[in-house]
């Protein structure tokens, strides 16, 4: 498995995971598969200008993503995004690699803290990200209709040093 950084060229395998993941789990993002069915390319090749988006690749496969970008709430912070792995990758360490990509991108970028919004009644996300050193913050918003999402923080400074 390789985790690596997607570039512009790398648009229709970004789309395609994307696509890939918001058809398997719907209820997991604030987006839907039938609103970005309706992106144009370029949206697709914007989309990796405004965000660090890494891929995880197995066998030449794209099996998982995830995005670092700027966190609206903290400043200097950022923020862990449209974070998924392919069902027959997960407990693979592909979820784990790919946190740990996003966490080492935001600490290169001096980012006092990684956070993460998730739906609340997604557990298996919330036990991972716990495992990976984020804890609940207490901030809640409503994600859809009867499901709130929770924000979870993964401070990466304190006084004595950087937290590994």
């Amino acid at each position: 498995m390789e985790i690596r950084v997607a570039t512009v060229d790398d648009w229709e395998r970004s789309k395609d995971i994307r696509l890939r993941a918001l058809a398997e789990a719907p209820n997991a993002f604030c987006s839907s598969l039938d609103r970005e069915l309706a992106f144009d390319d370029q949206a697709w090749r914007d989309r990796l200008e405004q965000a660090r988006t890494f891929l995880a690749l197995s066998g030449g496969a794209t099996v998982g993503t995830a995005a670092g970008t700027a966190d609206p709430h903290e400043n200097g912070g950022r923020e862990l995004v449209a974070m998924w792995v392919d069902p027959a990758e997960r407990r693979s360490g592909v979820a784990r690699a790919l946190i740990d990509a996003v966490v080492e991108w935001a600490r290169a970028q001096n980012a006092p803290a990684v956070a993460l919004w998730v739906a609340e009644d997604n557990a298996s996300a919330l036990r991972l990200y716990e495992k990976c050193g984020f804890a609940l913050t207490g901030e809640r918003e409503v994600m859809r209709p009867g499901v709130d999402q929770v924000r979870m923080r993964r401070p990466l400074t304190q006084a004595a040093g950087v937290v590994r």
